[in-house]
C-alpha cells in the first residue's frame, strides 16, 4: 500500500494551475495555469513555422525560439514542483507539445523530448540527486537515450563511463545527458546490468551529425550523437534501469506527494514522439485546406478544388484521421492521471499491462495522424513534393517515426500479446 501524504478513499482533484506544494526552488510564475501556457504555445506557431527550412538546416531550433521556450515555461511544465517546475498533467504538457508540432514538427520533436524527461527525473532520482540535476534555480533540459550506447568502469564513489549514444533528441540546448549503459554483472554468468547515467553538460561532447540534410526527416530536432570520454559519474547520479518491469511507489511519489511521478513510462515516451506526428498532421491539414481554397483543378469544367468532389473527399477523410489521433493522444494522457490517482487513492496497482495498453493506443495515435499526413501529401500533386515546401516537410517528418522501433504496432502487436497472458515478451 502507497505511503503518501493523503489517506486511501481520498478523492483528490487536478487543479488547473500550476500545483501549490512546498517549494524549494520558487518556479518563475508560481500562478501559471494550464490554459495560458497551452495558448502561449498556440501562440508561437507563426514564428516557429517561419524558421522551420532554417532550422532543418541547423539541425535544431533557434536560439531565439529557445529563450521564448524558456520564457514561457515549457521546459518546466513536467518537472517537480519543489525544484522548480510547474508540475502540470500530462494531458496539459501534450497539448502545448502539439501546438508547437503544429509549427514545426522537428521542432515539437527536439522540444518535447528536452522536456520530458524532467518527469522521468522527479520519479526515479532520489532526493540528493533530484536536488542537484535541478539545480538551484529549477534549470533542466534532457534527452534519455535508453539503447545502451558505452560502458560503465565501477570506481570509487561511482563509475568511470566512455562510448557515444546516438539519437540523442533535444541535446543542443540540454543542461544535462541522461544515457542507458551496461554494468558488468558480479555473476559471470548473468547479463550485464542496464543503468542510468544523468552526466552535466558540461562533461560530454555533442558532434555535428545532425541536420543539414544528412537525414531524411525531423532535422529541426537536435538528434545530435553524443560522446562521453571517461567521465566520472558518482553513484548518486545513477539508477538501475528496471522500470518497464516494476510497480508501486517510486522516490518521486514519495518526494513530491503527486502520483504522477509514479513513472510508468511505455506509454509517456510513445507519447513524446506522437505529439510531433499529430502536429504534422494538423499542418499537413492547414497546408492542404489553403492549396484547394486558393486552386482551380486541372482539367475541364475548372472548378476551386474545394468543390470537388475528389478533394472533399480527401479533406473529410483526413480530417476525421487527424481529429481521433488527437483525441486517442489526449485520452491516453487523461488515463494515465487516473491510473495514478486510482493507485493512490485504493491502492490498486498502476500495471505494466495497463502502460502496455497505453502504449497500443498511442501507437495507434500516431498511425492515424501518420495516415493523414501521407493521405493529404499524395492527394496534393507534384508542387508540394517540391524541396523547401512545407507539406514535403511533414511527410519526411513522418517517415522518420514510421521508421523508429516503437511505431512498429505489427511486431510490437504480439508483445502486447504475450504480456498478457503471461508469456515472457521481449519489450523492454
Amino acid at each position: 500500500m502507497p505511503t503518501l501524504p493523503w489517506r486511501i478513499g481520498e478523492r483528490r482533484v487536478m487543479a488547473d494551475t500550476a500545483r501549490t506544494t512546498a517549494a524549494d526552488v520558487p518556479a518563475p510564475e508560481p500562478d501559471l495555469t494550464a490554459a495560458e501556457i497551452v495558448r502561449r504555445a498556440a501562440a508561437l506557431k507563426p514564428l516557429i513555422r517561419e524558421q522551420q527550412e532554417e532550422s532543418e538546416r541547423r539541425g535544431c531550433y533557434s536560439e531565439e525560439l529557445h529563450r521564448k521556450f524558456l520564457e514561457a515555461g515549457f521546459y518546466r511544465m513536467l518537472q517537480p514542483r519543489r525544484f522548480g517546475g510547474y508540475e502540470f498533467d500530462l494531458p496539459t504538457f501534450w497539448r502545448a507539445m502539439v501546438e508547437i508540432s503544429t509549427g514545426d514538427p522537428g521542432t515539437g520533436w527536439g522540444l518535447t523530448l528536452g522536456s520530458h524527461h524532467a518527469w522521468v527525473v522527479g520519479s526515479y532520482w532520489p532526493e540528493r540527486a533530484q536536488r542537484e540535476i535541478f539545480g538551484p534555480e529549477g534549470d533542466f533540459r534532457g534527452p534519455h537515450r535508453p539503447l545502451p550506447g558505452g560502458t560503465v568502469q565501477v570506481v570509487d564513489g561511482g563509475y568511470v563511463a566512455s562510448g557515444t549514444w546516438d539519437y540523442c533528441s533535444g541535446v543542443p540546448y540540454s543542461t544535462h545527458f541522461m544515457g542507458n549503459a551496461l554494468l558488468p554483472n558480479d555473476d559471470a554468468d548473468a547479463p550485464p546490468v542496464a543503468i542510468v547515467l544523468v552526466v552535466p553538460r558540461d562533461q560530454f561532447t555533442i558532434l555535428d551529425d545532425w541536420g543539414g540534410g544528412q537525414q531524411l526527416g525531423m532535422q529541426a530536432s537536435g538528434s545530435n550523437s553524443v560522446r562521453l570520454e571517461r567521465v566520472f559519474v558518482p553513484e548518486h547520479l545513477t539508477v538501475v534501469a528496471n522500470w518497464t518491469r516494476t510497480e508501486g511507489a517510486t522516490p518521486g511519489t514519495e518526494l513530491h506527494g503527486n502520483p504522477m511521478y509514479l513513472g510508468m513510462l511505455y506509454g509517456v515516451y510513445h507519447a513524446g514522439l506522437v505529439v510531433s506526428v499529430v502536429g504534422a498532421a494538423k499542418a499537413s491539414l492547414e497546408e492542404f485546406e489553403q492549396s484547394i481554397t486558393t486552386r482551380k483543378t486541372t482539367f475541364p469544367p475548372q472548378v476551386w478544388r474545394y468543390e470537388h468532389h475528389d478533394f472533399q473527399r480527401t479533406f473529410g477523410l483526413a480530417r476525421g484521421l487527424t481529429d481521433s489521433a488527437e483525441q486517442l493522444l489526449y485520452r491516453a494522457g487523461e488515463m494515465y492521471m487516473e491510473y495514478c490517482e486510482r493507485w493512490a487513492t485504493t491502492g490498486q496497482p498502476f500495471s505494466r499491462e495497463d502502460d502496455i495498453r497505453l502504449f497500443g493506443i498511442l501507437q495507434q495515435s500516431g498511425r492515424l495522424a501518420a495516415d493523414a499526413v501521407e493521405l493529404l501529401f499524395r492527394s496534393g500533386g507534384s508542387s508540394p513534393a517540391k524541396r523547401g515546401q512545407p507539406m514535403q516537410r511533414y511527410f519526411r517528418d513522418v517517415a522518420m517515426y514510421r521508421g523508429h522501433i516503437a511505431a512498429q504496432y505489427l511486431n510490437l502487436a504480439s508483445e502486447f500479446a504475450k504480456a498478457h497472458f503471461g508469456l515472457p515478451d521481449s519489450l523492454f
